[in-house]
């Protein structure tokens, strides 16, 4: 079984009687919809829109887990409990590993599908004698490959919106379920087809390096967020792309020459050349 120890990925319990309504007032996703067998992308955005913080969401006996980047998770527990008052929830870290599994066509044992994957990617949470660390770097691989953006990892917080990271692609986004943190400019920007950045998956001649610009004939048209080798996920703008490759102009990051493609799970697809988007 392919599984890999995630060393940079810990987590926050949220329990008591309101837990559940007292983080579904405040996060992009339907917690109605969650299922016990699985783990559901989410964020908690800036009011402006934003993700400050993005993670996966899973339920326990008595509440929520919330699976954030080891080195937000203390900043993540300090906003929850601002948003508290007096709702009777308690936040608290874990002390629980976090491990994946991959090409399973069943879970293993305790594990929770993955939602921002298409089927048979699973996460595992439990202690540190059940599990070894695996193989971290084909999991980056494979995240690499299906276009997986994770803040920290890949962006920074309060830099990109939910759909730049595909967020309303992979069901981290709910549109029916009424308010939560920067739901306005959130929905404007799905009601008004307003979005022109987007993850793509980027395929390299050579090696890639995270942070270089992306380029289309002498114009700038995204930036590289992470790679492996001489694969890896970029910020694109998708407008500038579809009018780069109307005019057969090649895409390069660093003079090395490249192909961008929209993740294989996603549903979106580039505009038509010269349409432009809306800043």
């Amino acid at each position: 079984m392919p599984h890999a120890r995630l060393q940079d990925r810990a987590t926050l319990h949220l329990t008591g009687a309101e837990a559940e309504p007292f983080l579904q007032n405040l996060v992009t996703a339907d917690l109605a919809a969650l299922g016990t067998g699985e783990a559901r992308p989410a964020a908690l955005l800036t009011p402006q829109g934003k993700i400050l913080f993005d993670f996966l969401v899973s339920r326990i006996a008595d509440g929520l887990r919330l699976d954030v980047a080891a080195g937000a998770r203390g900043d993540l527990a300090k906003r929850l409990t601002l948003y508290k008052l007096r709702a009777k929830v308690d936040v608290a870290p874990a002390d629980e590993l976090v491990a994946a599994a991959w090409e399973q066509t069943s879970a293993p044992e305790g594990a929770l599908a993955d939602r921002r994957f298409p089927d048979g990617v699973f996460r595992l949470y439990g202690a540190q004698d059940a599990m070894d660390d695996g193989d971290p770097a084909a999991f980056e691989a494979l995240r690499l490959s299906l276009g997986v953006a994770e803040a920290e990892r890949d962006f920074p917080g309060s830099d990109v919106f939910p759909h730049d990271v595909l967020l309303d692609q992979n069901g981290g986004v709910s549109f029916r379920k009424g308010c939560f943190v920067g739901q306005e400019v959130v929905s404007r920007m799905q009601h008004r087809g307003t979005t022109r950045r987007r993850v793509m998956v980027l395929r390299a001649e050579g090696h890639l390096t995270p942070g270089a610009n992306l380029d289309a004939g002498g114009r700038a048209i995204g930036t590289v967020l992470s790679a492996a080798g001489s694969l890896g996920i970029g910020l694109v703008r998708i407008d500038r792309l579809a009018d780069a490759l109307a005019a057969g102009e090649p895409l390069s990051a660093d003079g090395v020459r490249l192909e961008a493609e929209v993740p294989s799970w996603a549903g979106y697809a580039l505009p038509e050349a010269g349409a432009g988007a809306e800043a």
